[in-house]
């Protein structure tokens, strides 16, 4: 989604881009409990646009989606605005379609920044507290997630289950992080060749 977000925001012209820009910005700039709370507050029980998903997975694949997409908005958007328009041209010109050129021309030079967006997505993602602590309502089994996991068990006294839990998702974080890098150094390694 990030990439086409940016794709749209490079290659097209429409009213109200700046707003859009700015609205891509506001996670960077807001505390992530306020984009909670203004989560539930559309999306709850009593919300006014009249979908109730709160406390439930698709309420938390929302709220990540709000602070991690920027990420890879951002990270695309230079690689976009520095690609090379003749050689899509060209491709064009030599009988090669949308598709095809895409597939062939753009994608391998966005590959690495979609990778980088990625990366830090999933950074920010896996630590998130503030956006999802209100409207996920931390139901055991069923929208619990490993942030808000380790602030109860700490304040219930329990710091060892939180530490436990603490270096597994650093340990995972760690191996995904370094796949990540691995891919994108062999997709570099691969396009040169």
């Amino acid at each position: 989604m990030g990439t086409i977000v940016a794709w749209i925001l490079i290659r097209d012209r429409f009213p109200g881009q700046g707003i859009v820009n700015a609205i891509i910005d506001l996670p960077f700039a807001l505390p992530t409990i306020v984009a909670g709370l203004t989560l539930l507050a559309l999306y709850g029980p009593n919300g006014p646009v009249g979908v109730n998903i709160a406390f439930s997975r698709t309420a938390i694949l929302l709220a990540l989606l709000f602070v991690t997409l920027p990420f890879v908005i951002r990270t695309v958007q230079p690689v976009l605005l520095e690609l090379d328009r003749e050689m899509e041209e060209a491709a064009a010109s030599l009988g090669a379609g949308p598709l095809r050129t895409f597939r062939y021309i753009v994608f391998p030079n966005l590959f690495p920044a979609i990778l980088s967006g990625v990366a830090l997505a999933f950074a920010r993602a896996i630590g998130e507290f503030g956006s999802v602590v209100l409207i996920s309502g931390n139901l055991p089994f069923k929208t619990e997630v490993a942030s808000v996991y380790i602030f109860g068990r700490i304040e219930s006294g329990d710091p060892a289950s939180a530490a436990a839990v603490s270096v597994l998702i650093l340990v995972i974080t760690f191996v995904v992080l370094l796949g990540i890098g691995g891919v994108r150094r062999w997709a570099t390694r691969h396009d040169r060749a």
